[in-house]
């Protein structure tokens, strides 16, 4: 061994792929593309598309904050739910200083649901539902289509 092979130089940038070229190219699906979106985000986008609906014929709601959040919290030590009583959604009043907000749970929903479709119909139905509580209507007033299968 007279004549040792020199070592190949390092390459400038981080290694994409393992030593065999078997690993990951790049991400499985770009970023605008629907597969790339969450769970949490596409569930998002359907609140915000009932809200975008809603809007159109109520444009007060500009003035209230709508939120999506995992589940609901209990607010006592003692309170606890049955299965049934789980809340999909809820609504809180305006304060001073802070507008009224229309809170859409997404695990309960995402659970009594099998599809996007279904969802998306019960993610509205409950929209429309703490829209008419916070404006204290119907929910036939507030969507004529409630409830419509």
């Amino acid at each position: 061994m007279d004549n040792p092979v020199p070592p190949r130089a390092a390459a400038a940038g981080p290694r994409r792929r393992d030593r065999h070229g078997r690993g990951m190219r790049g991400p499985v699906a770009p970023p605008q593309v629907p597969l790339a979106a969450s769970r949490a985000e596409v569930f998002a986008d359907l609140v915000q598309d009932s809200v975008e609906r809603l809007e159109r014929r109520w444009p007060q709601l500009a003035d209230i904050d709508f939120m999506v959040l995992e589940v609901p919290r209990l607010e006592r030590s003692g309170e606890n739910w049955s299965d049934e009583a789980v809340p999909l959604g809820g609504t809180i009043a305006a304060r001073e200083g802070h507008p009224a907000r229309v809170v859409v749970y997404r695990r309960p929903i995402e659970i009594r649901t099998k599809g996007r479709d279904e969802r998306a119909a019960l993610v509205h139905e409950v929209v429309v539902e703490q829209v008419a509580e916070l404006l204290g209507l119907t929910p036939e007033t507030v969507d004529p289509r409630y409830d419509e299968d």
